[in-house]
């Protein structure tokens, strides 16, 4: 398939100060130019089937207490049909709608509206404006990193709410689970839909757009490198970090109300699972800053694998276990939980120790 002609590039100097072709750097780093047919096969199995392993692991915890293999057994027993499974699944509803639309418009007024604080007195903490990497085409983008300000904020009304102000229950996310599924669907497709159009039509930086003549590649892994509206609200660095992440510790919270509600007590499984994701999320956002030069920003362009995916997979996938928690009552053994914490501490860091995800500097991923 005939890639799209790469523009010419400035040359840069790297970290060791050898000078590299940009050009010839835009063609071996980042999305392909150029899609073989296993690619084009796995894209399109993406977008097939992803929507509908999330909504089965989600289905099997609502109808079948986090059975997996429940519904196949029914299905392949006759003891249902997917018409049944379907009837019973929860639809789109106007709280549900309102809910979702309050919280994500929330994230983006803290994000694009509010300039960081914690800087300024957080010893160790970098936010603020905050430089990323050079783009392939040779642009520098800055970013409000306010990451760790919004998780703060938006954890302390939580439990404003919880504690003093009952404007709604804390396990308002828990019971509507479902309905708000169908929203961040709506969403995701949404952002990438239109992230699409607009590399074709209005790019932000039109030299870091990335064609490859195939519909389905292109809008599976994003045209544009950084799309932006105005100077601050950066697609990928917001669907990245915001709606997803900030909402991950929210919902465990809300799956450990909806315990104690059941159960009268929280488990110490659910207590050590949200803790220790907590710590994982407020290690992302001390992080942010770091975050801009990793390969997330510095490789991804912007496409459905972000912001469907950042909008759905995250949010739904990331938290099974607590969901499957919030019905249990059995409170456990603190020595069997402790002799598994080492592994669930370094596990979610793992990632982090890998060569391409530690693009620290400038030019490192060049």
């Amino acid at each position: 398939m005939a890639a799209k002609s790469q523009p010419n590039i400035p040359k840069a100097k790297s970290l060791d100060g050898v000078t590299n072709d940009r050009t010839a750097s835009q063609g071996q780093w980042g999305r392909a130019w150029e899609v073989d047919w296993f690619s084009l096969a796995s894209v399109i199995f993406l977008l097939l089937f992803a929507p509908f392993i999330v909504y089965y692991f989600i289905m099997a915890c609502d109808q079948y207490s986090c059975a997996l293999t429940g519904p196949v057994v029914d299905i392949v027993t006759g003891h249902a049909r997917l018409s049944d499974i379907w009837a019973k699944t929860p639809p789109i509803t106007r709280k549900a709608a309102q809910l979702y639309t309050l919280w994500v418009t929330f994230q983006v007024l803290l994000y694009t509206s509010l300039p960081d604080f914690c800087h300024k007195f957080l010893p160790g903490y970098v936010g603020g404006i905050q430089e990323g990497a050079v783009t392939p085409a040779g642009v520098v983008n800055k970013y409000q990193i306010n990451g760790l300000q919004a998780w703060l904020l938006t954890h302390l009304l939580w439990f404003a709410n919880a504690h003093l102000l009952s404007w709604f229950s804390p396990t308002i996310i828990f019971d509507n689970w479902i309905p708000l599924l169908w929203c961040a669907n709506i969403l995701g497709y949404a952002v990438s839909t239109f992230a699409m159009v607009k590399g074709y039509f209005f790019p932000t930086s039109a030299r870091d757009c990335k064609f490859t003549g195939n519909f389905f590649y292109n809008y599976m892994m994003g045209i544009e490198f950084n799309p932006r509206i105005g100077k601050w609200f950066d697609f990928k660095l917001f669907f990245n970090g915001r709606p997803g992440i900030v909402a991950w510790t929210l919902i465990n919270l809300s799956f450990a109300a909806k315990q104690r509600e059941l159960h009268s007590h929280v488990t110490n499984a659910m207590v050590l699972v949200n803790v220790l994701q907590a710590i994982y999320v407020i290690d992302f956002f001390w992080n942010e800053t770091w975050y801009l030069k990793t390969i997330d920003i510095c490789h991804d362009h912007f496409g459905w694998y972000l912001g469907w995916g950042d909008c759905v997979w995250l949010p739904y996938l990331y938290t099974l276990q607590v969901r499957r928690w919030a019905e249990l009552a059995q409170r456990g053994i603190w020595q069997t939980h402790a002799k598994l914490s080492p592994c669930r501490s370094v596990c979610p860091w793992g990632h982090q120790s890998c060569p391409l995800f530690l693009g620290r500097r400038e030019g490192l991923v060049y």
